[in-house]
């Protein structure tokens, strides 16, 4: 393969086809040379030196170059990570606006910068090339008829979200075709919508989209995989496991077509997203894509010792939200995901490590300026999960105006009334009316409170009125993953049990939590 290169355009990052050609474009600061790696159908491989640098941003426009092209990168520059530099053009990386990914990461030596056998772990090279191991980035065709799609625009007081996980959903409901199961298509299936509809739901929270970490090396050695999709690798293109269409990129026009079918029937499309860190993990993690193209600019190092990573998430690595490159990423993310995507909010993961300019969280923080004034993602639902893992991380109702919270006090409070805890009507009576407490007091409605009582995390509503601990021994981590303070009562039995009065107990108690939730 030869082609021609010509002089590109460092605005627009990614690949931009503009119907003759493509321009690629990638910001490193820290890079010396950074390499356009096209691939054949066959996997040959074609390296081309991008020609232009402007604002740290390496780009070059070729023509020809068409959607369902597949692409990497090579970036070169200066390695040494006890500096926080991790730079080897023998790994293949993702660029990070990349609108499509095919595959997933295959585990292996190939994907790490260093040696596994090596004496000093990280501190060693690995000159091994990973592209064999690595999922391609795709060039795509962004046109696509919407037919006159709208959001439904529900206001808050009416919102009511039914959070889900795009495979698990449509594994689960026996109506939906078994070709679309698993699938964004099968999402849009009239089967489905007309079961939410049922429901009287008016929003779909999906569990993360974002092309994430689906086999990472702990979970590979145990034969498990990453099902709850929170380790992101890129934040524009939709996961390509959940698509029925094949590779090609084809997942962006089927997550279009679902959303454009959940507006007809009136239903909302809110991402849950994690902008707090990456599927990179820590120091002894692999190298897929922000380690390997500028690890100082996009990840929080420790001070004096940048060998390491800030760990706010619990996840190993935490994003750098005071470097202006980190904030346009997740800025440009979201207003992909909302103008060309027509998604209709956003729960933000882990948010109070977003507001970490440093250590501690403060409400003013750049990104939420940011947010508060920009005219497309300020008109959208907004969401904050109100805590993380590090000091001060619990932040239930200090975010600012434009957003609400997962109420997590509102959550532990129905928890406790139902179960009989002393001293918890005051605080009930609080919770079921508003929680203003919380939120009157920065000018936030009542809507500023999500009110939840079980998610993704932790119990289910089922296992909430029938364990009084966790009892996670499937997955072969020996009962340490998941909260373990559930509040949570068995009504008189742990786990299953053929007792009958028991059993209708824990179907009464079932109806008080929704009865509770729907009046709140």
């Amino acid at each position: 393969m030869s082609i021609q290169q010509l002089p590109g355009n460092a605005n627009n990052l990614g690949a931009t086809w503009d119907g003759r050609g493509t321009n690629f474009a990638i910001f490193s600061e820290n890079a010396t040379l950074v390499e356009l790696c096209l691939f054949d159908e066959d996997g040959t491989e074609h390296r081309y030196e991008l020609g232009g640098v402007y604002h740290f941003v390496w780009h070059g426009y070729f023509p020809g170059v068409k959607p369902g092209q597949s692409y990497g990168c090579g970036v070169h520059g200066p390695v040494g990570p006890e500096q926080g530099r991790r730079l080897e053009p023998d790994l293949l990386v993702m660029a990070p606006y990349a609108l499509a990914i095919d595959g997933n990461v295959e585990s292996g030596q190939a994907i790490f910068g260093y040696t596994w056998l090596d004496e000093e772990e990280d501190l060693s090279c690995n000159i091994e090339d990973s592209a064999k191991s690595m999922p391609k980035c795709v060039v795509v065709d962004p046109s696509f008829d919407w037919q006159g799609d709208e959001s439904p625009n529900t206001p808050w007081n009416e919102t009511v979200i039914y959070e889900m996980h795009v495979k698990g959903f449509t594994h689960q409901h026996p109506k939906v075709p078994k070709r679309l199961k698993g699938t964004y298509a099968g999402l849009a299936h009239p089967a489905a919508i007309k079961h939410l509809k049922s429901l009287g739901i008016t929003a779909v929270e999906l569990m993360p989209v974002h092309h994430f970490h689906a086999k990472p090396s702990y979970l590979v050695s145990k034969e498990l995989s990453n099902y709850w999709g929170y380790d992101s690798l890129n934040y524009f293109s939709p996961h390509a496991d959940y698509s029925s269409a094949g590779t090609s990129g084809q997942q962006v026009k089927e997550f279009k077509t679902m959303v454009r079918s959940l507006h007809a029937a009136g239903i909302e499309v809110i991402l849950d997203v994690v902008y707090n860190h990456t599927g990179e993990g820590n120091h002894m993690g692999p190298t897929l894509s922000f380690r390997g193209i500028d690890n100082t600019a996009y990840y929080r190092l420790v001070e004096d010792n940048e060998r390491y990573y800030m760990d706010y998430t619990g996840c190993g690595n935490s994003l750098r939200m005071s470097h202006p490159q980190v904030l346009k990423l997740i800025m440009d993310s979201l207003r992909y995901w909302v103008q060309e995507m027509h998604v209709d909010g956003f729960r933000f993961d882990l948010a109070s490590a977003l507001a970490r300019e440093l250590f501690e969280v403060g409400t003013l923080a750049t990104f939420f300026d940011i947010i508060h004034q920009d005219p497309v993602i300020s008109r959208v639902k907004l969401i904050a999960e109100p805590w993380d893992v590090g000091d001060g991380g619990y932040q239930v109702g200090k975010f600012p105006l434009l957003w609400s919270e997962w109420n997590g006090k509102y959550r532990d409070t129905v928890r406790d009334f139902w179960r009989g805890e002393d001293s918890a009507l005051g605080e009930f009576a609080a919770r079921l009316t508003g929680s203003s407490d919380l939120y009157e007091s920065t000018g936030r409605k009542p809507h500023a409170s999500i009110n939840f009582i079980t998610a993704h995390d932790g119990f289910t509503l089922r296992d909430l009125v029938s364990y009084n601990d966790k009892h996670n021994d499937a997955n072969g981590e020996d009962n340490r993953d998941g909260e373990s303070h559930n509040r949570a009562w068995n009504c008189g039995a742990e786990g299953e049990t053929d007792d009958p009065e028991i059993l209708q107990l824990r179907l009464q108690q079932q109806r008080n939590f929704l009865a509770t939730l729907m009046l709140s």
